[in-house]
Order: C-alpha cells, then structure tokens, then sequence
C-alpha cells in the first residue's frame, strides 16, 4: 500500500469510525452542517492555480518571524493551512507531510504549515507530532483570510466541538470560532501558485504523492 493510499484509508477511516460513533440526533448535526459548508461561499474566491501567493510574515514556535517571499526565494515552498493540533484530520496530515518532508527536501523545497493557534499551541502540536518544518500561527486569520480561506464554525457546532473536546477559543486566543479551509500550495520561486488543493470538506487533504509531483514539474 503507497502512503497516499495510506493516507486517503487514513483520513476515510477516521471520518467513518468518528461518524459511527455519534448519537442519531448528533450524526444528524454534523452532517446538515458540512452540507451546509459545501453548498456555501466559503474560499470561492481562494488563491488557484496561477496566482501570486500572498506574502505573510508570521511567528514560528521559536518565535521567530517567517516570510514567504524569503522562503520562495530560496526555493520552492509547500504552504499548508490546517485548522490546528485539535483536529485529528489535520494531525493525520501534518504526520503524512513529516514522512515525506526528506523527499519534498531533496527536491529543493521546504514546507511551511499555518493555522490560527497561538504560538504556544503550535508548538505543542509541533512537538507532539514530532514535527521538523516550520508550524506558523496566523492568530486572527488574516492571512487565511488574503488567501480567500476564511470560514467560521457553524453555531450549532460550536456546544459539539466543546464536547469533544475541541475548544476553539482557548487553542486559537479568541472567540471568533473562525478557521482555515484546509489547503495545500505549491509555490514556486516566483510567488506563483503551481499547485493548488483547497476542499471545504475538512475531511479531505492533498495527497503527498501529489505535492511531490508538482515539485517534480517545477
């Protein structure tokens, strides 16, 4: 079994086990709420295929600011927003892009990962996960938001992620309950956007395989 196999079966997996496991009347929550997602505006405007990546300048774990332009001029640059270490999808993702981080090196490219957590959060996902590229916080979501991925947690989700132990306000330092729409970027040494991967179902994530490939053509 390849690892994009692995974590296609991984993340499917995961949704069917989670779902299983739900009371009818919570089953029946979730599901109106991601159809409600997938029917929305959410990242209709997100940055495709051909764009400039907009520049960003954010703190990593050690403090330390990070921006894309220095990034990408020094070679191509994987860019992922996750939702953060609470979600377990993004936690399946996050250990799939680690396996793979030699390869995406060897091509001459570095990965960066973003989510709204604060710094301190991203450094317990970093570490918990073992994570060895970069793990940025967007505290406020503006860069999400210059990238057109802006969402915001429905209402009626809000009491569940708080029972499953998923408290927005406390991993991310406020209240909004916004988020990221996962995506994956592949940038190339011009700010171009040459690979692009943004799914409102926040189940779903760019296979490996597929960054590695779009590196490979660059």
């Amino acid at each position: 079994m390849t690892q994009e196999q692995t974590l296609r079966v991984q993340t499917t997996q995961l949704k069917e086990e989670f779902i299983a496991g739900l009371p009818e009347e919570v089953k029946r929550t979730v599901g109106e709420s991601l159809a409600k997602l997938l029917q929305s505006d959410v990242a209709k405007n997100a940055k495709t295929l051909g764009d400039k990546a907009p520049d960003f300048n954010l703190p990593n774990v050690k403090g330390e600011q990070v921006r894309l332009s220095d990034a990408y001029k020094a070679g191509p640059v994987v860019l992922s927003f996750y939702r953060g270490g609470w979600c377990p999808f993004c936690n399946l993702e996050m250990r799939a892009l680690q396996q793979h981080l030699p390869q995406i090196k060897a091509l001459g490219a570095s990965l960066i990962a973003i989510s709204p957590q604060t710094p301190d959060n991203s450094l317990t996902t970093a570490e918990k996960l073992q994570l060895e590229f970069e793990i940025l916080s967007d505290q406020g979501n503006k860069t999400a938001r210059d990238y057109g991925l802006l969402m915001q947690v429905y209402e009626e989700m809000r009491s569940l992620y708080l029972n499953w132990g998923f408290d927005l306000p406390a991993a991310n330092g406020d209240d909004s309950y916004e988020l990221p729409v996962p995506a994956t970027y592949v940038i190339d040494r011009e700010g171009i956007i040459r690979s692009a991967y943004v799914d409102k179902d926040y189940t779903t994530r760019m296979e490996p395989t597929e960054i590695i490939n779009a590196l490979q053509q660059m």
